[in-house]
């Protein structure tokens, strides 16, 4: 098998995919969650289906997201200050796309038996995937600002057998 042709950030192509992906899905989420807080409040029921078909394409995105994460984390130089936080990022990764898959089908539960409404233990839920999306959102950027994961220096650096 060929061995890919890298750049000088160690990628097949110009920028890592992973961060867009990943924040159209953040995004989704947190303005889904916005939503809904909002829906409940004012009964507006327009802002539930905005809500809905946020977290049904957030659900889709955050799989092509793992899947490009779990690439370019292959492609990485992993020293071992950095495996702790790569692993348990991967771990919430895969775990975040589970949760919002499963949030996902119960907002369609309640969307087809109470349209007019979200209940209180839904909004609860939704908050704590909020909170474990900030908490994703906190691994992800300490692996690009402090462990330089796919940042031209720190790669350079390594090629050149500098270890951080």
């Amino acid at each position: 098998m060929p061995a890919l042709s890298l750049n000088n950030q160690n990628l097949p192509y110009p920028d890592p995919l992973h961060p867009i992906v990943v924040h159209f899905v953040i995004a989704m989420v947190l303005f889904s969650f916005v939503c809904d807080v909002l829906g409940y409040f004012t009964r507006n029921v327009r802002l539930f289906e905005v809500s809905f078909w946020n977290m049904f394409v957030a659900s889709a995105a955050i799989f092509i997201a793992v899947i490009l994460g779990q690439f370019e984390a292959g492609l990485a130089n992993i020293y071992p200050a950095v495996q702790p936080t790569l692993n348990f990022h991967t771990l919430m990764g895969w775990s975040l796309a589970a949760i919002v898959v499963g949030i996902t089908a119960w907002r369609f539960v309640i969307r087809k038996r109470t349209p007019r409404k979200v209940p209180p233990a839904y909004l609860g839920a939704a908050t704590f995937l909020v909170w474990l999306v900030c908490l994703q959102v906190y691994l992800g950027s300490k692996l690009v600002w402090v462990y330089g994961l796919h940042i031209e220096p720190v790669v350079q650096a390594m090629k050149q057998g500098v270890s951080p």
